[in-house]
């Protein structure tokens, strides 16, 4: 059984004044229709008692009351009248349109004009006289003005809700959008903390391993000398780092002007030439590309750090054998590749994480490029790892 719907509480007060107010009048014999209507005079407040119970109605069920209101009214023109009843009428037809369905807004504004042109042209034909108009015009400002009243308030009502709406989605696509900064510039700061430093510990941790495992004063210094440059060389990224994290010169969709570039693999070799040559790592470089193309800068950057963590994940995990780099342009397409012996390793060995292939992965991804890496099978038949990048050389390409 479906249950009644409970009347608001401004309704409930509505229809209590609306009854209250249509008593006093009917106590003080205010009638709307004087002498005319049939006695008793009482029979007046009926008409009176049924529409104030249809503004229990008017939010809940509104079609439901102006319908109820409707026979009230009808009802009431056969008594002496009341003023309070007309009011309650009027206010049931604003209540339908405002607080209705759609279509109830759309139709009941139309109905009433008709009705009002109705009366008006009835009253002609039947009377005969101009006055009649005065009764066409009594019954818009019943039927008309409240339908139109309502129209404007629920349009009005309708935009500030859709306006509210909208606020909230933009105000929710703004948060969607400061989270995908924030998580995006988290992992921008993570591949940059892991590239730089990374290295530096690979090979302090290698050359700790071994002078503290080999009883030699002179590998023990060796191991030491390259401890502190690499302890140096790491400290001083570090600086960079936070340096440029703390100031806020640098634009979000920028590389800092201190991003190494390519021009620096030699310098990368060198050191890791350094850092494996105890592991029996050799380093060779082979750069076919033409001197004279200047590269995008975020295309230079990601190229260099993945020969960079390429290069820290040789000598964390390569077995003794030469580590190629190689890097290539072919049409508007810039290659990396770098290729390190796999199988077994004498000496010490690094920890790896494998956050620095995610981090090469997501670089390459952020320039739309291609992405491998593991074991393959060289022309001689020895196995190497392998890891190869293509980047496309596009001044378009986004902030790595």
């Amino acid at each position: 059984m479906t249950a009644f719907p409970r009347p608001h509480r401004d309704d409930v007060l509505i229809a209590v004044a609306g009854f209250l107010g249509g008593l006093a009048l009917w106590s003080l014999g205010l009638y709307t229709r004087g002498s005319a209507g049939v006695d008793p005079r009482s029979l007046t407040l009926l008409p009176l008692a049924v529409i104030s119970g249809a503004e229990l109605l008017r939010r809940t069920m509104p079609n439901t009351a102006l319908a109820i209101g409707c026979a009230a009214m009808l009802a009431d023109q056969f008594t002496h009248g009341n003023v309070a009843t007309i009011a309650m009428f009027t206010d049931l037809v604003y209540a339908a349109v405002l607080y209705g369905t759609p279509s109830a807004a759309r139709r009941i504004p139309a109905v009433s004009m008709v009705a009002t042109a109705a009366v008006t042209v009835t009253a002609l034909v039947v009377f005969h006289d101009a006055q009649a108009i005065l009764l066409g015009l009594v019954f818009a400002v019943i039927t008309v003005a409240p339908a139109w009243t309502g129209v404007s308030v629920r349009t009005h009502r309708d935009a500030a809700e859709a306006a509210q709406l909208r606020a909230e989605q933009t105000a929710l696509l703004a948060e969607i959008d400061r989270a995908q900064a924030v998580t995006a510039e988290r992992a921008r700061m993570a591949r940059e903390l892991h590239d730089m430093v990374a290295n530096h510990l690979s090979a302090i941790a290698i050359h700790s391993t071994a002078a503290l495992s080999l009883d030699d004063p002179r590998t023990t210094h060796d191991a030491l000398r390259v401890i502190r440059e690499n302890s140096v060389d790491g400290l001083a990224e570090m600086r960079r780092l936070i340096g440029l994290l703390r100031s806020g010169d640098e634009s979000a969709d920028a590389e800092p002007a201190t991003a190494p570039t390519l021009d620096g693999i030699d310098a990368l070799l060198a050191q890791a030439c350094a850092n494996g040559a105890p592991s029996g790592l050799e380093f060779t470089l082979a750069d076919t590309r033409e001197a004279a193309l200047a590269l995008p800068a975020p295309v230079e950057l990601a190229a260099y750090r993945i020969v960079q963590e390429s290069l820290t994940n040789a000598l964390k995990h390569a077995s003794p054998g030469e580590v190629s780099v190689r890097l290539d342009e072919s049409g508007r397409t810039l290659t990396v590749e770098v290729t390190s012996p796999c199988g077994d390793r004498p000496g010490p060995r690094a920890p790896g994480s494998g956050a620095g292939l995610i981090g090469m992965r997501e670089r390459v991804a952020l320039l739309e490029g291609r992405f491998e890496s593991g074991p393959v099978t060289a022309g001689d038949g020895v196995k190497v790892w392998r890891v190869r990048a293509e980047l496309p050389i596009d001044e378009g390409n986004g902030r790595v």
